[in-house]
C-alpha cells in the first residue's frame, strides 16, 4: 500500500521495529498478525475508536494489500462471493455498504454476470478485497495503521511485553497482540499426501497460486470433498475449458446448496427454550422447517435464523454437546449455511445434467501412482463392494484442518509450548474466553493475547460467514480499545 511505502511512514515503522523497551506510558503498540478481512477489520475499527490515547497499530501481512487474505486475493474469474453484496460489509451497522460502494463506482460494469435477474449482486470475490483495501487506504496513508509486509516467525513474552520477529529480520515489541491468521490448509485423508506427493497432478492445496493449471482439459479428475471449495474448483476448471469427467466424493455426498429463488424471512425462535443438546437442537430445527414450509417459507429462512441466534445457541450447549454437534451435524450445517453463488450453482447443474460431474458418498480407501495415472479405490457409503477408478488428477478440497492449526506455523507452536495457546476442545481452532483472550494449556487466560476471526469459533460458534467475522473484528477492536483505556487511566498522573 502507498501509505506504508511513503518515506515518513516507513521511517516510523522502522523505529517501532527496533528491539527497544517501550513502557505503557509511551504510545501503546498493538500488533495484529494476519491482514485478511479479520485482521484488517480489527485494525480499521481500532484506528477509528474514540477515547484514550491512539495506539500504534501494526498489521503483519505478507500480501501487498490489507483486507484480502486467502478468500479475496484471487484473480480467478470463477470465484464469486457466495452472499449477496447487499449483505456484505466491514461495518456491522451498515450491511449495505459494499453494494453502495459498488454502485458508486459502477464496479461491475465489466462483469455482466454479477447482477442476477432479481437484482442481487454476486460479483467476483476479488472486488470485495478491493472494497476493504479502499477503506484501509486513508488509515495507512495518515499512519493510523501500519502495514508490515512480512510473515511472523516467532512470538514470545518478554519482560511484560510481546517480542515479535518476522522473516525480514525485523523485531517489534508490542503491548497487545491479536492473532488473526487465515485458515490452516486442508489435510489429505489418510496416507494420500505421501502416496501421491510425487504425481504432477496431485493438488493438495488449492489456495496456492495457479494450483489448478496442471490439470488438462480432458483429464479425469477426482475431487476429495464436496463443499464450497470443491464447488469453486469445479467452476474454475469449467472456466478454464475443462471438459473431462469429474467425481466429487465426500463422506455423506452432500452438495452445497444454493440461495432461495426469492429472499426468505427469518423463521423460528430457538432462544426462548434454548436446546442443551445437539439432538434437541436438531429436532427443533427440523420442526421449524416443517412449520415454515406450511407457511410457504423455505428452509433458508430457518437456517438464517439459526445463524442469527447462533452465538447464544452455541453458548447454551455444554462442551460435550458442542463436540457432538461438530462430529455429527457440522457437514449438514455447512451445506445449508454456506450457499454457493447462483453462477457457480449453474455450472454444477450443467455438469451434472451433462453427465460430466458425479457426486459420490463415500471415502478414498486407497490411491497409488501407476505411470501417469492415479489408481484409486473408492469405498461408497453403505456398500461393501469398492469401486476401482483411474484418474489423471486428484484435488483435495476437504476444508481447513483446524485441529492442526498449531503445527501450521512455528510461532503458534512456540506460543503453545510456552503456555500461551491451546486448541479449543471442539477442534475448531484456538481456545479463548468470551472476551476473545487466548487460553493456555493451564486454563489461564492471557489478557494481552487475543484471537480474532474463525480461529475463535470454538468459543463464539458461528464465525465463518462474513457478517459474523466483521462483527467479531469490531468486538475484538472494542476489547483492545477498552484494555488500552483501562491501562492508560491507571498509569496517568492523578
Amino acid at each position: 500500500m502507498s501509505g506504508f511505502y511513503a518515506r515518513g511512514i516507513e521511517a516510523t515503522v522502522s523505529a517501532i521495529m527496533q528491539p527497544k523497551s517501550l513502557s505503557m506510558s509511551d504510545q501503546p503498540v498493538v500488533a495484529i498478525i494476519g491482514g485478511g478481512v479479520s485482521g484488517a477489520g480489527v485494525a480499521y475499527h481500532l484506528a477509528r475508536a474514540n477515547g484514550g490515547e491512539r495506539p500504534v497499530i501494526v498489521v503483519f501481512e505478507p500480501r501487498a494489500e490489507l483486507g484480502r487474505g486467502l478468500a479475496y486475493d484471487t484473480d480467478d474469474p470463477a470465484h464469486r462471493i457466495n452472499v449477496p453484496a447487499a449483505k456484505m460489509s466491514l461495518q456491522p451497522d451498515d450491511q449495505g455498504e459494499f453494494q453502495t460502494w459498488i454502485e458508486a463506482r459502477d464496479a461491475v460494469a465489466c462483469d455482466p454476470q454479477a447482477r442476477r435477474p432479481d437484482g442481487l449482486l454476486f460479483p467476483r470475490r476479488r472486488l470485495f478485497g478491493d472494497y476493504v483495501a479502499s477503506l484501509l487506504k486513508p488509515l495507512l496513508e495518515d499512519g493510523r495503521v501500519r502495514h508490515c509486509r512480512a510473515a511472523v516467525t516467532h512470538v514470545e513474552r518478554r519482560a511484560g511485553r510481546w517480542s515479535i520477529r518476522d522473516d525480514k529480520g525485523g523485531v517489534m515489541l508490542a503491548d497487545i497482540v491479536a492473532i488473526a491468521t487465515s485458515h490452516p490448509p486442508p489435510a489429505a485423508p489418510g496416507r494420500l499426501a505421501t502416496r501421491l506427493a510425487a504425481h504432477p497432478r496431485f493438488v493438495a492445496d488449492t489456495t496456492k497460486p495457479a494450483a489448478l493449471e496442471v490439470i488438462r482439459p480432458q483429464d479425469r479428475v477426482l475431487v476429495i470433498g464436496n463443499g464450497l471449495t470443491a464447488a469453486d474448483v469445479i467452476a474454475s476448471l469449467a472456466e478454464r475449458g475443462h471438459r473431462g469427467p469429474v467425481t466429487a466424493i465426500s463422506r455423506r455426498g452432500l452438495r452445497s446448496r444454493g440461495h432461495a429463488p426469492v429472499p426468505q424471512p427469518l423463521f423460528g425462535d430457538f432462544l426462548c427454550d434454548a436446546a442443551h443438546s445437539a439432538v434437541s437442537l436438531l429436532a427443533g430445527i427440523r420442526a421449524a422447517i416443517s412449520a415454515a414450509e406450511a407457511q410457504g417459507i423455505s428452509w433458508h429462512g430457518v437456517i438464517d435464523q439459526v445463524r442469527a441466534q447462533g452465538h447464544d445457541l452455541w453458548q447454551a450447549l455444554p462442551v460435550a454437546e458442542r463436540r457432538r454437534l461438530v462430529r455429527h451435524l457440522r457437514p449438514f450445517w455447512d451445506v445449508h449455511r454456506f450457499r454457493i453463488a447462483p453462477q457457480v450453482e449453474a455450472v454444477l447443474d450443467v455438469a451434472i445434467s451433462a453427465g460430466r460431474l458425479e457426486i459420490l458418498a463415500g471415502s478414498v480407501a486407497d490411491a497409488r501412482i501407476e505411470g501417469e495415472r492415479i489408481a484409486c479405490t473408492l469405498q461408497p457409503r453403505h456398500r461393501r463392494q469398492p469401486l476401482e477408478r483411474s484418474y489423471d488428477a486428484v484435488v483435495v478440497t476437504t476444508g481447513p484442518a483446524h485441529g492442526g492449526i498449531l503445527e501450521t506455523q512455528p510461532w503458534l507452536a512456540a506460543l503453545a509450548a510456552d503456555g500461551h495457546l491451546s486448541l479449543d476442545p471442539t477442534g475448531l481452532g484456538l481456545a479463548c474466553t468470551e472476551q476473545s483472550e487466548a487460553i493456555g494449556p493451564s486454563g489461564k487466560a492471557e489478557p494481552s493475547l487475543l484471537i480474532s476471526g474463525p480461529l475463535a469459533r470454538g468459543t463464539f460458534g458461528e464465525l465463518m460467514g462474513l457478517p459474523q467475522v466483521t462483527e467479531h473484528a469490531f468486538f475484538v477492536a472494542s476489547e483492545i480499545a477498552a484494555k488500552l483505556q483501562s491501562v492508560m487511566t491507571k498509569t496517568s498522573p492523578a
